[in-house]
């Protein structure tokens, strides 16, 4: 079954030019049955959020800043947050800002049992990252987007939004592995990637210049991979193992 989402972004942190880059991201994780984007209209610097409410059926919500250099849209999103949990309507949030003052929303919601997903940029800081259940980039989906995937790889792996592939990500898919392994070290590929997303929200392969974290972890020559036959379909199991 489809997961119901309500899709909320800060206008006023997030450019309009990732809207479809969000909107394709979010898609990919249910059906968005809100999507709200907050911010004070009357300002010049929100214009291009105008036009992107009208082409991706977005309700523009109004909130008037009193005082020079405050945000009042926040704790609109946040009220309205709230108000959309007590309905019982969704299964999770897609929170859309890189504005550490929705830490504290990330983390209440999730003690509801609302899976929180945060897109943002590299600059997010950390506390509203760890706070959701998972965090993606927004540079890393505009390179993604500027080619397909195989000519993405090739170029992301040069450009500087990319990370790199370190020795403590190395350590962190080790362990990772060894806390999944069987008794001959064998850990299956979905549940790894999932553990890796609990212990690092953040963790996406995209980051690194992959599509999949199957190419990303081969790409480090460290762990075996093995296909195995699925008794259930017909696409094959990943399995992986430290060397």
């Amino acid at each position: 079954m489809e997961h119901s989402l309500a899709l909320l972004i800060d206008a006023e942190n997030v450019s309009a030019k990732y809207i479809n880059l969000i909107t394709d991201e979010a898609n990919k994780k249910g059906k968005l049955n809100y999507r709200r984007v907050y911010g004070d209209w009357t300002q010049p610097q929100i214009g291009k959020w105008k036009k992107a409410c009208t082409d991706y059926a977005l309700t523009p919500v109004q909130q008037f800043s009193p005082v020079s250099g405050k945000s009042s849209s926040d704790f609109s999103l946040v009220i309205d947050a709230m108000d959309i949990l007590n309905s019982g309507k969704v299964d999770g949030f897609v929170i859309v800002s890189s504005d550490s003052d929705f830490t504290k929303l990330a983390m209440r919601l999730r003690e509801a049992g609302m899976n929180v997903i945060g897109i943002g940029e590299k600059k997010t800081p950390e506390p509203f990252i760890v706070a959701c259940d998972r965090f993606i980039y927004l540079e890393i989906l505009k390179e993604q987007d500027d080619g397909d995937a195989k000519e993405g790889e090739k170029k992301t792996k040069t450009s500087k939004t990319i990370d790199n592939v370190t020795t403590k990500l190395i350590q962190t898919l080790k362990t990772t592995i060894d806390d999944l392994a069987d008794d001959e070290g064998w850990a299956y590929l979905g549940d790894v990637g999932n553990l890796l997303q609990k212990k690092q929200p953040n963790f996406d392969a995209r980051n690194y210049g992959f599509q999949k974290l199957t190419r990303l972890i081969d790409s480090t020559g460290k762990f075996e991979i093995q296909k195995r036959e699925n008794q259930k379909g017909h696409l094959k199991l990943m399995y992986v193992r430290n060397k």
